[in-house]
């Protein structure tokens, strides 16, 4: 491997250094919440897709939809989300965060907000926003290669 290529593997290890430190500095700032870093995870992209049911939430997050039902029954125990039954498919359930959870939201954002500043403290406001539009762009490159068709040979059917 080449200088540039060292360097590049060096900068992607790099990113999920700072990924995993950043998830486990707000677990220490999180851990006197009462909820785990998945349990935040689950209520911060409820917030944000009210109503979606088990497998699309399961699927924006990622994980098995075994993982976030467990994680869901832990969630209603504690008050914080409700499921209802859909309308159009008697089989499925649909999320909603409950009045009890507005609290938890809003201490959520403050941990979040206490949890970057830890990491951009130092860091001038020029480099954070040059960071966030990088990180924004590399997001948007990364999401439109996932989603198009892996580039190869095709694959023929002969019956």
């Amino acid at each position: 491997m080449d200088r540039r290529g060292i360097e590049c593997a060096y900068t992607w290890i790099s990113a999920a250094r700072v990924a995993r430190l950043l998830r486990r500095r707000f677990e220490q700032n999180a851990q006197d919440s009462g909820l785990t870093r998945s349990q935040w995870q689950v209520l911060a992209y409820l917030a944000n897709n009210e109503g979606i049911n088990q497998s699309g939430l399961a699927d924006l997050l990622e994980i098995e939809p075994i993982t976030l039902g467990r994680i869901i029954d832990k969630l209603r125990t504690r008050g914080l989300i409700e499921r209802h039954p859909d309308p159009f498919d008697r089989r499925v359930w649909l999320l909603h965060l409950t009045p009890a959870a507005r609290p938890k939201l809003s201490q959520l954002r403050r941990l979040g907000e206490v949890t970057r500043g830890e990491a951009l403290a130092e860091v001038p406001e020029a480099d954070t926003e040059c960071l966030l539009k990088t990180l924004q762009t590399l997001k948007a490159n990364l999401t439109d290669a996932c989603d198009a068709q892996v580039a190869g040979p095709k694959r023929v059917n002969h019956g």
